[in-house]
């Protein structure tokens, strides 16, 4: 996870609240711990939190009272004493008391939610991107913000996120499916909005909202494969989503593989027929009979077609590394050239779950691939859980018989078979990871 804070972003002072933004500022120290284990976990009685925390009666009210009072947090109804005591009295968040702004960008299309400070959706909706450069992008989500901030009042931060490189959540180093290279997005967004915004990779963010507020809640550690116009890698150790020194951890889609065997293109070749030889009476030696010479057939329409296609390839121009294989594009070429005509990705995992033959060994061939990157997850990191979502992610239920002969001949044999979860694709869901982006920034400072 990237720790460093965007330009003009600057956490306060220890535990420090101010007016900015919703009544209060970034936290720190304890009080950023307390709210993070009730953002997280949900209601907790004071002694609970006090014990969970390592924090004494008394040092736990005084850094829950100006919590309190800034409408952070709030106290719900009294729970019954387990014995003899007092009643104990829960602290939560109230979700409601803020909401955020989550923008998902791809090439040609920007996803917006809104969400509470629990992640829960409240609003969402998409258009179309017409114009990918920076200046028109700022403008359309600043009018995005603009319009959600006129129904919404209690919007305080944004988040947006893209796929790319992305260094201290603000700058976008590398994003190829738009085009750009060395974007101050945040910067931008920030002067145009007029409230806190942070970018950051879009797969990063997805497995932040994973954590906090999906399945990865409550893992120690879990690993989320992306599959779509790219394919990314999320990671969770330790409870923290790693960012990498450079902001590249997860960058797997440049990962050379192990080619799987070639999809067969078949042509059929006719069988020449082999007529005997008369033998003339009264002669009553045999005649050998003569082997005729095969001519070769013509080329098959489909065959043509077959090597009008170009092989596949990364946006980079390898032709050796996962996302040369295992992207949606990649995939769509390899069934073109192995069924001889265009097949949309959607009719190609139908055609395999029914049995075609060429899709199968396409639709297998891609997923080995997946299978051989998940492997090499599970020898680096052992995750409690991979997994799986993005656009193209029903290849790993119709080929989960290879995902899994591919993981079992690959990961190494002190690792357990894995939690494998294949997660249903919407757009929204990586909005708000972006969403949580901001959740995460605003209310913590990291």
């Amino acid at each position: 996870m990237t720790d460093s804070h965007a330009p003009g972003h600057a956490a306060p002072a220890h535990g420090s609240l101010g007016h900015a933004h919703g009544g209060w500022s970034p936290l720190a120290g304890s009080a950023q711990a307390v709210v993070l284990d009730i953002l997280v976990h949900g209601a907790r009685p004071r002694t609970e939190l006090a014990a969970r925390l390592g924090l004494s009666g008394p040092s736990l009210t005084r850094i829950t009272r100006p919590l309190l009072e800034s409408g952070l947090l709030v106290e719900r109804a009294s729970l019954a004493p387990s014995g003899s005591g007092r009643p104990s009295v829960p602290l939560d968040l109230d979700p409601d008391a803020h909401h955020f702004v989550g923008v998902k960008l791809t090439r040609d299309r920007l996803f917006v939610v809104v969400a509470d400070q629990r992640g829960r959706v409240l609003d969402g909706h998409d258009d179309d991107l017409p114009d990918p450069s920076p200046a028109a992008v700022v403008a359309q989500v600043a009018a995005v913000v603009t319009s959600a901030r006129g129904r919404d009042d209690r919007i305080r931060a944004v988040g947006v996120t893209v796929g790319g490189q992305v260094v201290d959540r603000a700058h976008v180093q590398h994003a190829p499916f738009l085009g750009w290279d060395d974007v101050p997005l945040a910067e931008l967004l920030t002067a145009t909005t007029g409230l806190p915004t942070w970018v950051e990779n879009d797969v990063r963010a997805l497995t932040q909202a994973e954590l906090w507020f999906g399945e990865g809640r409550g893992l120690r550690s879990f690993a989320l494969v992306t599959i779509g116009a790219g394919v990314g890698l999320g990671l969770v150790a330790a409870g923290e989503v790693l960012g990498g020194a450079h902001s590249s951890a997860g960058s797997v889609g440049h990962q050379r593989i192990v080619a799987p065997v070639p999809v067969p293109v078949p042509v059929p070749v006719p069988v020449p027929v082999q007529v005997p030889v008369p033998v003339p009476a009264p002669v009553p030696v045999p005649v050998p009979v003569p082997v005729p010479v095969p001519v070769p057939a013509p080329a098959s329409a489909a065959a043509a077609a077959r090597a009008d296609v170009p092989a596949p390839t990364c946006d980079l121009g390898h032709h050796d590394c996962a996302s040369a294989f295992l992207t949606v594009a990649a995939v769509e070429a390899a069934a073109a050239r192995a069924l001889g005509r265009p097949v949309a990705y959607d009719d190609l995992l139908v055609l395999a779950a029914d049995g075609h033959q060429e899709a199968r060994v396409v639709v297998d061939t891609a997923a080995d691939v997946l299978g051989q990157l998940i492997a090499g997850v599970l020898n680096v990191l052992d995750p409690e859980v991979v997994l799986m979502s993005g656009e193209g992610v029903r290849l790993a239920t119709v080929g989960g018989a290879a995902v899994d002969a591919a993981i079992a001949r690959d990961a190494h044999r002190a690792v357990p078979p894995p939690r494998l979860l294949v997660q249903e694709f919407r757009f929204d869901e990586w909005a708000r990871g972006a969403a949580a982006v901001a959740i995460q920034m605003h209310a913590l400072g990291r």
